[in-house]
């Protein structure tokens, strides 16, 4: 089968139609770089039980040995994959499968002397929560992490750039205060810096304790070693943080940390996709045109925000994953079921949708740019925003009920700015009030927003 063919027959479309944008996970998400993994975590082992006090039975590794076994990850094939695939189909087991390939390395490496230390009083799980551990922390820092990074600096170049360029603000979808597009730019950018560094900052755990989490067999074949301080030790050495007090699995619950801020960190995305789709409808931002693309079927004139749209379908599919995650994943039968065993296995299905959707905002970022005009226009067709305003200045100056005359004026009515300068005309307040009155202009009613724009936060 060509690679085109297996694009067109792929079951989900992250295989076939995006599989270009989402391919950077496959070293981290597949099934090949899962037994990849597996055989990571059994190789570290075995080198760690090498270095034990107490662990007697097992020769010391010499560091040409110990290289020559870390190169059968590092240095992981295709080929590797498809022969575990091969025991796995012979024994039924995915990770007896990964313990019998390596057997038969050892033999190749002349070190069969080490057979029987493989996989020596664990349970597949031992192997499995680590290897998950790992994927899933490389997959977030390696691929997931650099182009959230680059999302966030897009956000905070626009918001610079835009910091001034004054827009009529839409609370209720009404014409509300003026803002700034940079202002509310930096909004976006601000959430995500701080869904980002939540993000980050979730230290996934691990536990190696054997069948029921009780170092049963351990104690049972090595009953001098302090395996509790073996156990935390090892999982520190993989650079995770160590659980020993777990059932037969390691409970997920960092792991539904990780879903639930990736989650809120997506919905942020969601917002962001939603409020540009609006802004492009508005014609606030204007799309540029890529040669030889269609808008439309029908339509010629048509430049559609697909790369918002496409970023929003894909979103709420990896939120809808990733909400799953998190309410199933910590929830085992007494020492442990099985299924979360399959559920795992589609982290990387909701980290690819979640990456695709990146992928789509940040080029949809980049091919728009503001309206100044229409922007500016639309602002001076809504007057009565400077409502709050006058209201506001009346009540400093001692005016009565301010609020009640400005609402009279205008609530539900289309005012004009002379209307509202008439209005001021009329007032009985001193000069230097009504002076500063009749100085508003929509455009100029924007606070801090330039400020607030340039400010980093998150």
């Amino acid at each position: 089968m060509t690679d085109s063919e297996r694009l067109l027959r792929a079951l989900s479309p992250l295989d076939g139609r995006y599989h270009a944008d989402v391919a950077d996970l496959e070293a981290y998400c597949s099934e090949a770089a899962l037994l990849r993994y597996r055989v990571r975590v059994e190789i570290e082992y075995l080198i760690f039980l090498a270095r034990a006090p107490g662990v007697t039975f097992v020769p010391a590794l010499s560091a040409q040995q110990q290289g020559a076994l870390r190169a059968l990850y590092r240095q992981f094939r295709l080929e590797d994959a498809q022969a575990i695939a091969a025991w796995d189909q012979r024994v039924n087991h995915d990770v007896k499968a990964v313990e019998y390939w390596l057997r038969e390395q050892l033999a190749t490496l002349g070190l069969a002397a080490w057979s029987e230390a493989v996989h020596f009083a664990l349970t597949s799980e031992d192997i499995n929560n680590l290897a998950y551990a790992l994927l899933v922390r490389e997959a977030r820092d390696l691929v997931l992490l650099p182009i959230l990074n680059e999302l966030y600096t897009t956000l905070r170049n626009i918001a610079v750039a835009e910091a001034e360029t004054a827009m009529l603000g839409r609370t209720h979808g009404q014409p509300a205060t003026p803002t700034t597009m940079g202002k509310e730019v930096a909004v976006f950018a601000a959430r995500l810096g701080r869904a980002i560094a939540d993000l980050q900052a979730i230290k996934i755990t691990g536990k190696l304790n054997g069948a029921t989490g009780s170092f049963a067999a351990h104690v049972a074949a090595l009953p001098a070693v302090d395996w509790l301080v073996f156990s935390r030790a090892f999982v520190r050495s993989l650079d995770l943080e160590p659980l020993v007090l777990t059932t037969q699995i390691e409970p997920h619950d960092t792991l539904a940390m990780l879903c639930d801020a990736l989650k809120r960190l997506n919905t942020v995305l969601l917002d962001l996709c939603q409020d540009c789709w609006r802004y492009i409808s508005d014609g606030y931002l204007a799309q540029s045109a890529c040669a030889g693309e269609v808008g439309s079927s029908t339509m010629p004139h048509k430049v559609n925000p697909i790369d918002f749209e496409n970023g929003e379908g894909n979103l709420g599919l990896a939120n809808a994953l990733l909400e799953f995650f998190s309410r199933k994943l910590p929830v085992s039968r007494l020492q442990r079921d099985l299924s979360d065993s399959t559920v795992l296995r589609n982290l990387g299905v909701a980290f690819g949708y979640s990456l695709l959707a990146y992928r789509r905002i940040l080029r949809g970022l980049h091919k728009i740019a503001v309206d100044r005009e229409r922007v500016r226009a639309d602002l001076h067709a809504h007057p009565e925003v400077l409502a709050e305003a006058v209201q506001t200045i009346l009540r400093r100056a001692g005016y009565p009920q301010p609020y009640e005359a400005l609402k009279q004026l205008s609530r539900g009515r289309t005012l004009t700015l002379t209307d509202l300068q008439h209005f001021i005309e009329s007032l009985e307040v001193d000069a230097p009030t009504r002076a500063e009155l009749l100085a508003l202009t929509p455009e100029d009613y924007i606070g801090l927003a330039p400020r607030l724009a340039r400010l980093r936060e998150g």
